[in-house]
């Protein structure tokens, strides 16, 4: 019988930037070859939790608490908000951006996440809309500029850079 992932909830464990004062977040752009041996990569966007697709489409992040390295986080998130596992790459960036619920600016990180399997079931399976679309139609259904910018840099850095070294790991664990 499989575990059942709970997702984790409260700021006790919350990292907050002494640059800001706002909450560290981490996300990641969960990313796969197209199947078919195309080539293409293709990323995971989820819905928005509050407005559902209306929102356009994010993706997975969240708060960086004070027991997980930058990884784990983004690892974590992944799996809470997408359901899906993977490896990380080094960070892409980090981000200033004001919150758009809270009077408040967060830091944030995005780092790619080559996935490597999705979950049948996942804690916020009920409340996000997860999707396979093209970098480009993340960067253009994305209603957030530091997500955008993130999702640009994915698309110049890793997917230009490292097509071929994820489509010769994917083919060694097939």
């Amino acid at each position: 019988m499989a575990a059942v992932m709970v997702a984790r909830q409260g700021r006790e464990l919350q990292r907050y930037s002494d640059s800001t004062g706002g909450r560290i977040v981490v996300g990641c752009i969960p990313y796969r070859l197209r199947a078919g041996g195309s080539g293409e990569v293709e990323v995971l966007v989820i819905s928005s939790q509050k407005k559902g697709p209306a929102g356009g489409v994010l993706i997975p992040k969240g708060g960086w608490e004070l027991d997980e390295s930058m990884d784990e986080a983004a690892r974590r998130e992944a799996a809470e908000e997408a359901g899906v596992v993977g490896e990380t790459g080094p960070a892409l960036g980090q981000w200033c951006y004001r919150s758009r619920s809270y009077d408040a600016t967060y830091e944030g990180f995005v780092l790619p996440l080559l996935v490597t399997a999705e979950l049948e079931r996942w804690p916020e399976m009920g409340a996000r809309r997860r999707e396979w679309v093209s970098p480009a139609e993340a960067v253009a259904r994305c209603p957030h500029a530091w997500m955008r910018e993130a999702l640009q840099r994915f698309a110049g850095t890793v997917v230009a850079a490292d097509a071929n070294a994820t489509a010769a790991l994917l083919g060694s664990a097939l």
